[in-house]
């Protein structure tokens, strides 16, 4: 299963990517989880410390591998250099390994004025691509709401866009937004997971503002999460709630792709 999550900044898109790969790898999967977010925290959302992470250079942030796989240097705009990198060897390269999940932290992709390519861009668009549609592990892509990391050569090898949503008027247009981006690039699956949910009202506001958008389950707040978090704990070694919901959101999620063919 490929999966890419997505939602604006602070819903807990990577408090479920996180407790997914978790799940996902306990149930004897080997996992490929891609932090593609600019905050990037997914490594301590699965359990990786931060003395682990501390010595980590993000992907678009290594000068000299960007040059060396492109034939430019970091950060230029509108020069020559290679459209078709290599990037087979990068997630054995740089990936940090917990038991069955492997973590390639991607880092920030500059955008260039008027939609221009950089190297960087250049790289992680084809290293996505290559992941998506050659690699054979599940994989998590965590990523910000824009999808400005993705193509429609990428997108090919995508089961489905989850877009993690809270109790909000914002963050619901943030999900409609996201599906609207996802279609352009040629994704029609695209599912609704709740966060910080407090009360039935809380759900039951989602459920009635997503459009027709299918709602895959919910993540119930709780306080915990953030304690956790200042302990440099993963969710999924502490909060046997969260466990549970997540687990519920990860089998709807089978039954609708088994669904749809």
């Amino acid at each position: 299963m490929k999966i890419a999550i997505s939602g604006k900044g602070g819903v807990g898109k990577t408090t479920l990517a996180g407790t997914l790969a978790r799940l996902m790898a306990d149930q004897g999967q080997k996992v490929l989880a891609i932090d593609a977010d600019p905050d990037a925290n997914l490594a301590s959302a699965i359990g990786f410390t931060i003395k682990e992470v501390e010595h980590v250079t993000p992907l678009a942030e290594m000068t000299e591998e960007i040059e060396s796989r492109t034939g430019a240097k970091k950060g230029t705009f509108g020069g020559i250099f290679k459209l078709n990198p290599q990037v087979d060897d990068i997630p054995e390269k740089f990936s940090l390994l917990k038991e069955n999940i492997k973590l390639l932290i991607l880092g920030t992709i500059p955008e260039g004025g008027g939609g221009c390519y950089c190297p960087e861009s250049v790289l992680l668009k084809y290293l996505l691509r290559h992941i998506f549609l050659q690699r054979d592990e599940s994989i998590i892509l965590d990523m910000e709401a824009g999808l400005e990391h993705l193509g429609r050569g990428s997108t090919r090898g995508i089961d489905a866009f989850i877009v993690v949503v809270e109790p909000g008027t914002r963050s619901l247009q943030t999900a409609r937004q996201v599906r609207k981006l996802a279609g352009d690039l040629g994704v029609q699956q695209v599912f609704v997971v709740g966060n910080k949910i407090h009360t039935p009202e809380d759900r039951r506001f989602i459920e009635d503002n997503l459009d027709g958008m299918t709602i895959l389950g919910g993540i119930e707040y709780d306080p915990e999460i953030v304690a956790a978090d200042r302990r440099d704990e993963a969710p999924y070694d502490v909060n046997p709630k969260v466990v549970d919901n997540v687990k519920g959101i990860y089998e709807n999620l089978c039954r609708q792709l088994d669904g749809n063919g």
